[in-house]
């Protein structure tokens, strides 16, 4: 399987989720279990149900980010030397040519997106567009609606 990319900060995120769905909510959960069979017969017991369930999503979530942190390869962006270029894990300031309008990204993995938060993929069109990229550098994003240009105001490795 390919390594994904993850930065040190998603790596983290998911680290600490892990800790919790095993420490705090594996627990709650099979003690709720517990519980639902002291009530009696199991095929009308709607907690039990239910637990079993919870019990169900946790496990697979649990399964799920550890293969995700064993196939990840985590990049601290700090540690690298990017030359002045947009590469993963950096912060980028651009503004819509045409809009005029201010945005700033961080390029992350798949996983971390949220943009929302400024956290753009590095598969969406605009990372894929702005990596190698420079300041003052203007580039194109091919988007539903035409393409849109951008220039690069700032890269920040943080």
């Amino acid at each position: 399987m390919n390594k994904v990319p993850l930065t040190v900060k998603g790596a983290e995120k998911l680290r600490a989720e892990l800790e919790e769905l095993k420490t705090v909510v594996r627990p709650r959960i099979i003690a709720a279990i517990a519980t639902a069979r002291e009530h009696g017969d199991l095929k009308e017991n709607a907690e039990y149900h239910a637990a079993r369930e919870q019990q169900s999503f946790a496990e697979g979530r649990i399964k799920e980010i550890e293969a995700k942190l064993s196939n990840a390869q985590i990049i601290d962006v700090t540690k690298l030397d990017p030359g002045g270029k947009v590469v993963f894990g950096a912060t980028v300031e651009i503004e819509d040519l045409d809009a005029e309008k201010t945005v700033i990204y961080q390029i992350v993995g798949e996983d971390e997106a949220n943009i929302k938060e400024g956290r753009i993929s590095i598969g969406s069109p605009i990372a894929r567009a702005l990596i190698g990229k420079e300041v003052g550098d203007i580039v194109t994003v091919k988007a539903p609606g035409g393409n849109v240009e951008y220039e690069i105001l700032s890269i920040q490795y943080v």
